[in-house]
C-alpha cells in the first residue's frame, strides 16, 4: 500500500526509470547512491519496485519502531545497532551462504549528511561472497533512478573505486552539499 503511494509520486513528480536489474541475477550487491535525503528512500523504493527488484537493506535499529517497522521490514529493512562494533561484512556474507536468492542495497555513504569518505563494506561484502555490484542511482537534476553498470570487483580496491566514482559523478543528489564526489574513495 504505502509503496504504491511512493510510485504514485515518482510519476507524479515526473520521474523515470533507466536500466534494469537483468532477470537471471539471484545474488548481487547493489550501491544506492547518493543518500543526501529522507526523500531518497521514497523515491528509491518506488523505483526499485518499478523495476520489480525487492532488496534488502540495513537499517540503524532507532528507526525500527511501530509503525514505521512495519514498513521498513515489508521492503526488505534489517536493523542494525551502530552503537556496537559488529563485523557485519562478516554477518552479511553469511546472509549471502545461506540465501539462494539476496540482492543487498547499501547506501555508501552510510548516512544522509556529508561524509569524508564511502564506507568500503559493500565492496568487501561483494568480494568475499563473489557477487558482482551493480550502481543504482537517484539524479535529482534529471529526475531519473535506475540500475547503472555491473562491476565485478577485483580486489584491487583502488582501480574498483575509480570505476564507481566516474559512473556517479555526473549524478546530482537530493541535497548536493551531502554528496562528496571526492568521498569516493576507499582510503
Amino acid at each position: 500500500m504505502m509503496t504504491k503511494l511512493f510510485v504514485w509520486w515518482f510519476h507524479f513528480k515526473g520521474w523515470k526509470i533507466e536500466g534494469e536489474m537483468p532477470k537471471n541475477i539471484s545474488q548481487c550487491v547493489i550501491i544506492g547512491a547518493p543518500h543526501t535525503s529522507n526523500w531518497d528512500f521514497v523515491y528509491a523504493m518506488a523505483a526499485l519496485r518499478i523495476i520489480q527488484v525487492k532488496p534488502n537493506y540495513l537499517a540503524k535499529k532507532q528507526l525500527f519502531w511501530w509503525p514505521l517497522s512495519l514498513l521498513l521490514k515489508k521492503t526488505g529493512g534489517i536493523a542494525v545497532d551502530r552503537s556496537k562494533s559488529h563485523n557485519l561484512v562478516e554477518s552479511i556474507f553469511t546472509l549471502f551462504q545461506s540465501h539462494e536468492k539476496l540482492l543487498m542495497l547499501f547506501p555508501a555513504e552510510g548516512t544522509r549528511s556529508a561524509v569524508k569518505k564511502w564506507k568500503t563494506g559493500f565492496y568487501w561484502v561483494a568480494l568475499k561472497a563473489g557477487v558482482p555490484v551493480y550502481m543504482a542511482y537517484l539524479d535529482y537534476g534529471k529526475r531519473r533512478a535506475g540500475i547503472g553498470p555491473r562491476l565485478d570487483v577485483t580486489g584491487d580496491i583502488q582501480a574498483d573505486f575509480k570505476k564507481i566514482k566516474a559512473f556517479y559523478s555526473g549524478i546530482q543528489p537530493c541535497v548536493e552539499k551531502n554528496f562528496n564526489r571526492d568521498g569516493i574513495r576507499p582510503d
